[in-house]
């Protein structure tokens, strides 16, 4: 589902944005909204703009922005559309083919405020079809331009990004040619932007990247990420609570996992990249860990962290994927004790090795997509009903919601106000969620 972003006081005085994809495409939206509003194109009367932040991972994805740019001329024929993120990066003609777009901007500049002032008059009054598309070489990109806001407003739990880009070139992702090379913020300036979000009402603070344990190694001294974790939780020792996103088993330090044993404030919820269960498969993936080394890890985040619950991203259908390899896949997100899983329909990208392997019928794939996702589902309803009976510290959310320490979803059943820590009884789950007492 797309995420809006907007920047302004109400629908007149806005930059619309329309994000899909990862929750870095949707922090970046909210940079998006900020920079375009800062060159003065939140003011309707100057230019009525709707950004589309695309994503590339999937056709799906790409499928769904086209659908929302088609839609969006529909609703307003007078409306100039602005499409930019990963898949506008990768194939910047083909939204150009577009008759509803106006401008294809690349991932390089898209939080630039420059950018925007130099796209207002031509918003305004017509861009030429020779400059429609202005995307950049990302493999030219080599400074990490984060969106830093001060404040995520409406939400308790704020985003940092601290990584972008990656290094590594596994056989399914077109992602780093949308995102370019690995690089990384400087510590100082993390510890400072999380001081400012917490400075500002926030509880909890996400660090994430797209590669987000190759942290550093592109910084002055190569700090890793353990080392920015616990950078982080030193400097602002205000912080009530520290969350990764999507980590790699293979580029965990041994600095992150004693952060791990020994940082109560690091949330015991960890997202990993796994994507299957069978080494062959693997290898195809040129993925850099085995079924056994994958493992391995899991013991030690849970030698590390006793009550770490995990989650993994799995994609179903790979080429050449047998039955017997696909039930190797759901038999290790079972054995792995996995509570999460995002699974993926195999999706071949254009210009990707995999794309050029021997393809599965797509009903084979959907109904290994369907098979992985009723494995998740038993997963999750068996962390869930684990829960029931406990104690359990919940950041308060809007809407009567919240998130445990292990980032399961709560319904809470008495209005308790946003942005508190309730320590809260675990009375039932609906199968999708806890539900407090």
């Amino acid at each position: 589902m797309p995420l809006a972003a907007e920047c302004g006081e109400d629908a007149g005085d806005a930059v619309r944005v329309v994000s899909f994809g990862c929750r870095l495409n949707a922090l970046e939206g909210d940079g998006i909204a900020r920079a375009a509003a800062a060159a003065g194109l939140a003011d309707a009367r100057v230019v009525d703009m709707l950004v589309v932040n695309t994503c590339a991972v999937t056709a799906e994805a790409v499928r769904q922005a086209r659908q929302a740019i088609r839609r969006a001329r529909r609703e307003d024929p007078a409306r100039r559309i602005v499409v930019t993120g990963c898949a506008a990066q990768t194939d910047p003609e083909a939204f150009a083919r577009m008759d509803e777009v106006d401008l294809v901007l690349g991932n390089a500049a898209k939080t630039d405020p420059g950018t925007w002032a130099g796209a207002r008059a031509a918003l305004a009054f017509g861009i030429p079809d020779e400059q429609k598309v202005q995307v950049q070489d990302m493999a030219a990109v080599r400074a990490a331009t984060p969106h830093l806001a001060d404040r995520f407003d409406g939400h308790t739990r704020a985003f940092v990004e601290v990584q972008n880009g990656c290094d590594h070139r596994c056989t399914f992702c077109i992602i780093p040619f949308g995102r370019g090379p690995s690089r990384s913020v400087p510590m100082g300036a993390v510890v400072e932007h999380v001081r400012r979000l917490v400075e500002n009402g926030h509880r909890e603070a996400v660090l994430t990247g797209v590669d987000l344990t190759a942290y550093g190694a592109d910084l002055p001294g190569t700090p890793t990420l353990g080392r920015l974790v616990r950078a982080v939780l030193k400097g602002v020792p205000e912080l009530a609570r520290l969350r990764l996103s999507s980590i790699d088993a293979v580029e965990a330090d041994d600095v992150l996992m004693r952060a791990l044993a020994e940082e109560e404030r690091l949330m015991p919820h960890l997202h990993l990249s796994f994507q299957s269960g069978d080494d062959l498969i693997l290898k195809r993936m040129k993925r850099r860990h085995t079924r056994a080394e994958a493992l391995a890890f899991v013991a030690a985040l849970r030698r590390a962290r006793p009550d770490v619950v995990l989650g993994a991203d799995m994609i179903a259908g790979f080429p050449t994927e047998t039955e017997v390899q696909a039930r190797a896949t759901r038999a290790f997100a079972e054995e792995a004790g996995l509570a999460f899983l995002h699974v993926f329909p195999f999706s071949a990208r254009p210009g990707t090795p995999a794309a050029r392997m021997p393809l599965l019928p797509p009903p084979v794939v959907a109904e290994r997509a369907l098979r992985l996702r009723e494995t998740a589902s038993a997963l999750l309803r068996r962390h869930l009903g684990a829960q029931v009976g406990r104690r359990r510290t919940v950041l308060v959310e809007a809407g009567g919601r919240g998130h445990t320490e292990h980032f399961t979803p709560v319904r809470l059943a008495r209005p308790t106000e946003r942005g508190s820590l309730a320590e809260l009884r675990i009375a039932g789950h609906d199968g999708v969620r806890l539900i407090a007492a």
